[in-house]
């Protein structure tokens, strides 16, 4: 199924080759240059990601963001700005955003921050009953349930189960989770990874879900059952 993107940006030199490179990836694209244009297109059509330029020429796209969650926009959000101080991108979070691009940036890197966001945002609760022991991801509420049991993680527990959890019964690499949970601060070692992984399993185990953690020796780990 091809994924839905809204592009929300006024300038032609960065929209052109975005649109046409994301076609080519297979996204559906759909464009808007206002904020007003964009709170428009997302109250008629269903969007899975909306990449926001934060220089928009009538409404700040700090405020199309705030304004898109308070509609009830559920997807993933991507900022792009050249503004690139980290307190721009804690703003920038705050108001809705799940990711901040800086620019000038490569479309390389565009394109795998779309994958991750999809990656976490494609995880939703999977409504089992009471007394059912699947697991269920809940993303948007940052929540892991076995059954109607709540499961308590840590903020990396969680991000590494949910990146496990997008790509279940698939072998998810070290350097795959390293990078999309530690990202800029991966310096190589996976220990950190080992140890979160080693608490995660025991607090499965505690709760009892059907699915498990297992470990493909030499290539990373599996969310199955």
């Amino acid at each position: 199924m091809s994924h839905r993107v809204l592009l929300v940006e006024d300038e032609s030199d960065i929209v052109s080759p975005l649109v046409q490179t994301l076609g080519r990836e297979g996204y559906v694209v759909d464009q808007a240059s206002s904020g007003r244009d964009a709170i428009a297109a997302a109250s008629r059509a269903t969007y899975d990601i909306v990449i926001l330029d934060l220089g928009l020429p009538d409404i700040d796209g700090l405020e199309v963001c705030r304004r898109l969650r308070a509609a009830g926009y559920k997807g993933a959000v991507l900022i792009l700005s050249a503004r690139s101080q980290e307190i721009d991108r804690v703003v920038g979070l705050d108001a809705g955003a799940d990711d901040y691009l800086a620019k000038p940036f490569g479309l390389a890197e565009l394109l795998a921050r779309l994958r991750a966001l999809l990656r976490r945002t494609s995880v939703r609760a999977s409504g089992a009953s009471a007394g059912d022991h699947r697991l269920q991801v809940d993303v948007d509420a940052h929540r892991v349930y076995v059954g109607d049991h709540e499961v308590a993680l840590t903020g990396k527990e969680f991000d590494v189960l949910a990146v496990l959890a997008a790509n279940r019964d698939k072998v998810v690499s070290r350097s795959q989770l390293m990078s999309e949970v530690w990202s800029e601060a991966w310096y190589g070692s996976t220990k950190t990874l080992d140890v979160t992984i080693g608490r995660l399993r025991q607090k499965l185990e505690k709760a009892g879900p059907v699915e498990r953690v297992v470990t493909v020796r030499g290539v990373g780990f599996r969310l199955e059952g």
